[in-house]
């Protein structure tokens, strides 16, 4: 097993460049791909976390809108409604995962999902404790078929 990355492994320089990525909008994965790609330092997405956290940096989050108000549906039509989940794969999965990607639920609330090498499922919400109504789980494992196929 590797150690961990540490902030004292970069200079002040690199750690001001991290924090602009950050300001100018870049998440997490983006990060790790461009600290990989600029300055050849490979770290895993936990690391980058940590990473993130030590440096004080709050990532920026697209602004939520305001929840759409529901319109009674009619019982005919609740079948072909799966709701607005949309669902995306990453070109440059997690480190140590099969896949990895994002997903927005119909309540806005953004999260990352992976599966792991055993074939399991994991979902990490930017909302800690976060969990997607019935209707918004089958809509995403529905797309998230489609997509893996």
């Amino acid at each position: 097993m590797s150690p961990m990355f540490s902030t004292s492994q970069l200079s002040e320089d690199q750690k001001n460049t991290i924090r602009q990525w950050a300001e100018a909008g870049a998440q997490m994965a983006e990060i790790q791909k461009r600290m990989n790609d600029e300055w050849q330092i490979r770290v895993t997405y936990m690391d980058t976390r940590f990473l993130i956290l030590d440096l004080g940096i709050t990532l920026k989050t697209e602004v939520k809108e305001e929840p759409k108000k529901e319109e009674p549906v009619l019982a005919e039509e609740a079948d072909t409604l799966t709701g607005d989940v949309r669902v995306s794969r990453d070109e440059i999965v997690i480190p140590g995962m099969l896949y990895s990607g994002k997903v927005v639920f119909s309540d806005g609330e953004r999260a990352l999902w992976y599966v792991d090498e055993t074939g399991r499922l994991g979902l990490d919400a930017d909302t800690s404790g976060y969990r997607p109504n019935q209707d918004d789980i089958i809509a995403f494992q529905n797309q998230l078929k489609q997509m893996l196929r």
